[in-house]
């Protein structure tokens, strides 16, 4: 593959907040790799904010925009960009077929899905399903047709995201802060994406965090509040209700300014990580959920999980195995 001096290279992923933030310490390597070239994100809308804080990307793309119009006028929208290359990295038919239609020389995805026979013109031949790789170090593997062939350490990797442009917080969250405690956070709920833990266990957690030494907060999306009313927070009044009450830009700054996170695997738990915050996850031990493939990645970060396949979890949204792990233990990695 060779590439001009300045090449535009378009990274498409446009899946959800967790997976794209695990795909920016490959924008991270991109960059080293081309100093002189231009780095496009492919994504959704409302992934917008956090790419913008992204010093790594060049330029965003919105998919959502671009996928309410006719495929020919798309595919002369995506060759206006001039881009050489595309890498599939969450693989889409509808993506592959519009950057085969506009001429983009490099077309890089999986060998494993059929339509990349058809629009890709470099195959890499791996599977995500029973790789040893975390998810991060997966997306390493689409890099190869480029020349970067040395799969980088999780240490590596949670060192790499770029996320240096942050939004500033404003005085009515930043108010809410304590100078004197930890600022913690708790996400319960994850919108389908991953295993809960108990509601049981996060009014443990607080019972048993010391109120003088713990200033906590819980953030949800608006649907969710209710059932976090109801579950947790009608149980304790100390606690911070910011239920529905952030949108992304403002979630991203408030938990660039707090001390801690604890969730399941979603994607303010891979936020928290990439920003060195004190993230715990909490997993259960199912495949492809597991910590192995998802752990979140950062100096701080850490994740618990039963240590077995747990294959009765496979059956239903409830997971035994993450409601193995104890409130106290989640107490052990905070303090």
């Amino acid at each position: 593959m060779k590439l001009t001096a300045h090449p535009k290279i378009i990274i498409s992923r446009t899946d959800n907040i967790g997976d794209v933030v695990l795909t920016l310490p490959l924008a991270a390597f991109l960059k080293k790799k081309f100093p002189d070239g231009e780095l496009i994100f492919l994504g959704k809308k409302y992934i917008k904010p956090l790419i913008d804080c992204c010093k790594n990307i060049d330029r965003f793309v919105d998919w959502d925009t671009l996928a309410s119009i006719p495929e020919q006028e798309r595919a002369i929208v995506l060759k206006d960009i001039g881009a050489e290359v595309i890498i599939h990295v969450f693989p889409r038919p509808e993506i592959a077929r519009t950057a085969y239609k506009a001429g983009i020389k490099y077309r890089i995805g999986t060998s494993h899905r059929f339509y990349n026979w058809l629009y890709c013109n470099e195959r890499v031949d791996f599977t995500r399903k029973n790789s040893p790789l975390h998810e991060a170090q997966l997306n390493f593997k689409l890099a190869e047709p480029l020349g970067i062939t040395d799969i980088p350490s999780l240490d590596e990797l949670g060192k790499s995201y770029g996320l240096t442009k942050l939004p500033v917080l404003n005085e009515e969250w930043k108010k809410l802060l304590s100078k004197d405690k930890s600022n913690l956070v708790i996400h319960p709920l994850s919108r389908g994406s991953a295993r809960n833990w108990d509601w049981k266990n996060y009014n443990r957690l607080i019972e048993i965090l010391p109120k003088d030494k713990y200033n906590i907060f819980i953030t949800g999306t608006e649907a969710e509040s209710l059932p976090i009313t109801e579950n947790i927070l009608r149980y304790h009044s100390s606690v911070i209700d910011l239920t529905g009450k952030l949108d992304f830009v403002e979630l991203i700054a408030f938990i660039a300014n707090i001390d801690g996170l604890v969730a399941a695997s979603t994607g303010p738990l891979h936020i928290g990580a990439a920003l060195g915050k004190k993230a715990i996850g909490l997993y259960p031990s199912i495949r492809p959920m597991h910590p192995g493939r998802w752990a979140p990645l950062g100096p701080k970060a850490k994740f618990l999980a039963l240590d077995k396949d747990c294959v009765e979890c496979k059956k239903g949204s409830h997971c035994s195995c993450i409601n193995t792990i104890k409130p106290e233990q989640v107490k052990g990695l905070l303090v």
